[in-house]
């Protein structure tokens, strides 16, 4: 045990959740992790107890589950050494809108946007209350892109880009850190799982790099963290455009361009 925070991390058996992992626990940081695979997880603990000198629960849960989410916000609640949450788990959804199951895209809401959401209100209470804490939500740059076509999945990162955005502005002025992470194409099981090939695509990231880049963001206390993306530049003219639009949507009455004569 270290006098570090302890990170629970969602979606922890492999890709980005796994990388993230190693990487806090070389920054000697204990874990809790969260996943599905007992036995993954397992392996994965395993390793960094014996390459670390951290000490690792191990959660197996489906947060699609109402009991197996209510197990885990009752421990970010009751945790007090838990000082970051990691939103990783998610999922990607199978063709377009028309080609997607009704119930698999609730199935992709529940856990892509029910269960983060509800994991950091357990836990936003008592960061709030310490005056400290870190939650780090793994959104997309689909989110920004409906030309991509993966509508539902996109929404539900645009979703998580508005949770940490607004969070960052209630919870921050209260000591609590609030980072969206924003990757694009990286290599890690979701492409299998939803139906792709990776290696049909161009521009994949290495989870290994998209990590630490996202660790440098972390470390610096950006808001929003895009790894792929060259000029910041872009990203800041983006919000600067939308926080000039702002001021003009408190309007009693509709736009010229909206009223017109009979």
């Amino acid at each position: 045990m270290t006098d570090k925070p302890t990170i629970l991390i969602t979606g922890a058996s492999s890709g980005i959740g796994a990388t993230y992992a190693d990487r806090f626990a070389r920054r000697g940081h204990d874990l809790v992790l969260v996943a599905r695979n007992t036995a993954r997880l397992g392996t994965l603990a395993d390793r960094l107890r014996s390459e670390t000198d951290v000490a690792i629960d191990v959660l197996t849960a489906d947060l699609t589950v109402e009991a197996d989410l209510h197990r885990i916000e009752a421990r970010l609640r009751e945790d007090a050494r838990i000082g970051v949450l990691l939103n990783n788990a998610g999922a990607a959804g199978h063709g377009g809108f028309l080609d997607q199951d009704p119930a698999a895209a609730a199935a992709l809401i529940a856990l892509n946007i029910t269960a983060p959401t509800r994991l950091a209100s357990a836990v936003a209470p008592r960061f709030v209350q310490a005056g400290t804490g870190a939650i780090v939500n793994i959104a997309s740059v689909v989110g920004l892109a409906p030309e991509f076509g993966m509508t539902v999945y996109g929404a539900s990162k645009s979703y998580m880009l508005f949770l940490s955005q607004g969070l960052q502005r209630e919870l921050g002025p209260k000591g609590v850190y609030v980072q969206a992470v924003l990757p694009a194409a990286t290599r890690t099981e979701i492409w299998e799982r939803s139906g792709r090939d990776v290696n049909a695509l161009q521009g994949v990231m290495e989870v290994g790099e998209l990590v630490d880049a996202a660790l440098q963001g972390f470390d610096r206390r950006e808001d929003v963290t895009i790894p792929p993306l060259p000029d910041a530049g872009q990203w800041q003219g983006f919000e600067a455009a939308r926080l000039a639009m702002v001021p003009n949507f408190a309007q009693s009455h509709a736009a010229e361009r909206y009223r017109v004569s009979a």
